[in-house]
């Protein structure tokens, strides 16, 4: 017997995204300071994340148009750069660490669906970019990665494991093309 997706049996009613009222007013402010092309100021952006719960550490760049789903599931670390049209997709916790490079289009998804189940059910982990990580412009961290301490994912890629300290990793799904050496 062969079954099929029914997304008409979806139902993701044990996942928590915090109150409805705290999604309410962040989508409005989602809008108006972070997706929007408005330059507004970086630091005030930042206040306006840690008015609704993420962790921000000093010296964070936000560029226009950036897209936080949950800004209570989001660590950033000190000197991070975001570039221009990120979407932070945290229906799970984002950690970034300090001195990272998230480029230009850019998505750090933790959310997808099991596609195995009749119902589609969701599933979530978290993402992990520790300390000197640079995702490349339009590249993809899939939810569950870790991306070791150093490590590049070059524009256009899709990391769907984990990626290995101090390596440069290329294409889809990502593997290692060579290592990084960083000089002074």
């Amino acid at each position: 017997m062969s079954f099929q997706t029914n997304l008409s049996n979806y139902n993701n009613n044990n996942y928590r995204s915090g109150t409805l009222i705290a999604r309410l007013i962040w989508y409005a402010f989602n809008v108006i300071f972070f997706k929007s092309s408005w330059i507004v100021y970086s630091p005030f952006k930042v206040i306006i994340l840690k008015l609704f719960g993420a962790k921000v550490g000093k010296g964070v760049l936000i560029k226009p148009n950036v897209n936080i789903k949950y800004p209570w599931r989001l660590i950033i670390g000190n000197h991070v750069w975001i570039g221009e049209n990120v979407w932070i997709d945290n229906l799970d916790m984002v950690n970034i660490g300090d001195n990272v490079c998230i480029s230009q289009g850019a998505m750090l998804l933790t959310g997808n669906h099991n596609y195995n189940k009749i119902t589609f059910d969701l599933i979530t982990q978290p993402v992990i970019l520790e300390n000197g990580v640079w995702v490349g412009a339009k590249s993809i961290v899939c939810p569950g990665v870790i991306c070791a301490s150093h490590s590049v994912l070059t524009a256009g890629s899709v990391a769907s494991d984990d990626l290995e300290a101090f390596t440069i990793n290329k294409g889809n799904p990502a593997v290692v093309v060579k290592s990084r050496s960083i000089k002074s």
